[in-house]
């Protein structure tokens, strides 16, 4: 035989040399959770996965920046809500606070980014303002999201995540940065956010108050193409990164943003994929730390060149020791 692939595989040494995906630290984000507690809470369904106090925060975001992680993202989980979502926007808010935690933590030279969404704010747990009815209004939304946008910038965050999937979200919140002077504060649009089933355990760690569902605005996840619309919408409004929710079910869609972007593509390893992970390796019933890296792997492979996990800081230091 001339061909034999299993040449390449004969080795650890060999394997790494010829490896096609690398996984490196530098390209994850690191999502948090602040809340005005005294020591962090734990989250039930996520294991290992904690509400943040002030001081953990600081802490936790300094420990991924020292371990190589690229950034870290920001969910404030505030003590009162109201029907507009009112301390989003507020520079004394709990998202304002974290932030500027953080920021006074790692320093001027790493990536803080902000959630940019009012689901964890309002009392009826929509991502947005509602009309008498009860839908969604998606331009009154804008212009909350724009002054959130604003107000995190302020406090130290150079990203800003938009995940509510409004239209127009991306030109508003660009438009409401520039001309407050946050002309370099980069846009990571979720462009392609789905109506997924896998976001239960997050609602546990913000403690969502949601009614109904989120499918008036969040994608339906039998539709491909429209996310390639969502995509060219949000580029054609200022964004400077595009990002896949979920990520795992997804990997189809990551790889047509990729194919299709010329921006960084990202992706968000949700917490229902983690937990599913998390409470298999818990039972004995996967290698928990091959499980891991294999989905990230994947979601790399697939497209990815940023990917949001809860699992940042424990690669990066797999990453860190060689294993």
């Amino acid at each position: 035989m001339i061909d034999r692939p299993r040449r390449l595989r004969q080795s650890a040494a060999m394997r790494a040399l010829v490896r096609e995906t690398q996984l490196p630290a530098a390209s994850m984000i690191l999502p948090m959770f602040v809340r005005d507690i005294d020591a962090p809470v734990a989250i039930s369904s996520m294991p290992g996965v904690v509400q943040h106090s002030f001081a953990s925060l600081a802490a936790a975001a300094l420990e991924a920046k020292q371990c190589g992680v690229g950034g870290v993202m920001l969910f404030g989980v505030p003590a009162e809500r109201d029907e507009q979502g009112s301390e989003a926007c507020e520079p004394s808010g709990i998202l304002a606070r974290g932030l500027r935690a953080i920021r006074q933590a790692v320093g001027d030279d790493y990536i803080v980014c902000a959630d940019i969404c009012l689901d964890e704010f309002t009392s009826h747990g929509h991502c947005g303002v509602l009309t008498a009815d009860g839908r969604v209004d998606n331009d009154a939304t804008l212009r909350h999201y724009a002054d959130m946008a604003v107000v995190c910038a302020q406090a130290g965050a150079n990203m800003m995540g938009l995940s509510g999937m409004m239209d127009g979200q991306v030109g508003a919140v660009r438009e409401a940065l520039d001309d407050a002077g946050f002309q370099d504060v980069v846009i990571l649009a979720y462009s392609a956010k789905y109506a997924s089933a896998f976001y239960g355990p997050f609602r546990e760690a913000v403690q969502s108050r949601l009614e109904g569902d989120r499918r008036t605005y969040q994608q339906d996840p039998g539709n491909r193409r429209e996310a390639m619309r969502e995509v060219r919408l949000d580029l054609e409004q200022g964004a400077d990164i595009v990002m896949v929710k979920p990520a795992l079910p997804y990997l189809d869609i990551i790889a047509d943003t990729h194919a299709s972007s010329d921006v960084p593509v990202a992706a968000y390893v949700i917490s229902g994929e983690y937990s599913m992970i998390e409470a298999a390796a818990e039972k004995g019933w996967i290698d928990r730390r091959a499980a891991i890296m294999e989905a990230l792997t994947s979601v790399r492979r697939a497209g990815a060149d940023i990917i949001v996990t809860y699992w940042a800081t424990e690669v990066a230091q797999w990453l860190k020791e060689g294993k």
